[in-house]
């Protein structure tokens, strides 16, 4: 199973939107595609219908050892995507597992072994705590969504320097599948100044689709359906079907390459 973790330590930058809808292109694509939200406020988990009472065992448990990750794994209602659900007690869990043995390395030993699924998505919080040290050290990819705005590249070197720290530490074989430009606005020159100056900085690690503005995106988590079930014709939705086609390319030529 190819583990991908989606982060930024910077909040309000897609990176929800971009796990449910990038998964749920991926499993329209026919992958057999799992979901974690590893983020105490679940808006992942409610971005894909899935309502409290629905989140008996969640990535909680999964976390403090109390549910295997079989025990979590609920359908999401999407033809091949399943979801891990997050719930409140998530909140907690950093300060619970402070004192536990390789506390870096629980969520990784919990997805040894899992074959249901060919592909993994992990959204994490906003934030480079335990949670999201968890994440990196369990994945095989980081993919970065990056919103166009003026401090972008001050938080992504933080986070580049977080992730050369867990490769040499905890994870060899974390590497950046991409950065995908989210909240895209032709209309601002700002915009394409912060994407012109993320790809000089970052080249090819940078993904060809950017990710626009769109209200349809924004609107779709209130009726608990990714973008591209609510309005598969929206120019956001679009986008997220290209960005999975491309990161589709992307593994395969790391395939390759192995």
């Amino acid at each position: 199973m190819i583990r991908i973790v989606i982060a930024n330590q910077k909040g309000g930058v897609g990176k929800t939107t971009t796990a449910i809808n990038v998964a749920t292109a991926m499993a329209a694509s026919g992958w057999r595609t799992l979901l974690i939200d590893l983020d105490a406020q679940g808006n992942a988990s409610t971005g894909l219908g899935c309502d409290a009472a629905q989140r008996e065992q969640s990535s909680y448990d999964l976390m403090v050892g109390d549910a295997t990750l079989a025990e979590c794994v609920r359908p999401s209602g999407i033809p091949n995507l399943d979801l891990v659900p997050a719930s409140v007690d998530l909140s907690g869990a950093e300060v619970e597992l402070v004192g536990a043995e390789d506390r870096t390395g629980i969520l990784a030993r919990a997805l040894d072994g899992a074959s249901d699924h060919q592909i993994c998505f992990i959204d994490c919080p906003p934030s480079l705590g335990l949670l999201t040290l968890n994440a990196l050290s369990a994945a095989d990819r980081l993919l970065v969504p990056l919103q166009c705005e003026f401090f972008a590249l001050e938080g992504l070197s933080q986070l580049l320097n977080t992730v050369e720290q867990v490769k040499r530490r905890f994870n060899p074989r974390l590497d950046i599948v991409g950065v995908v430009l989210t909240m895209y606005d032709r209309r601002a020159r700002l915009t394409d100044q912060v994407a012109d100056d993320v790809r000089d900085c970052l080249g090819e690690l940078v993904f060809e689709t950017v990710i626009p503005r769109n209200v349809r995106l924004s609107e779709a988590p209130s009726h608990g359906l990714p973008a591209l079930v609510y309005d598969h014709l929206c120019v956001g939705s679009r986008a997220y079907i290209a960005l999975a086609q491309e990161l589709i390319g992307r593994l395969d030529e790391r395939r390759i390459a192995a």
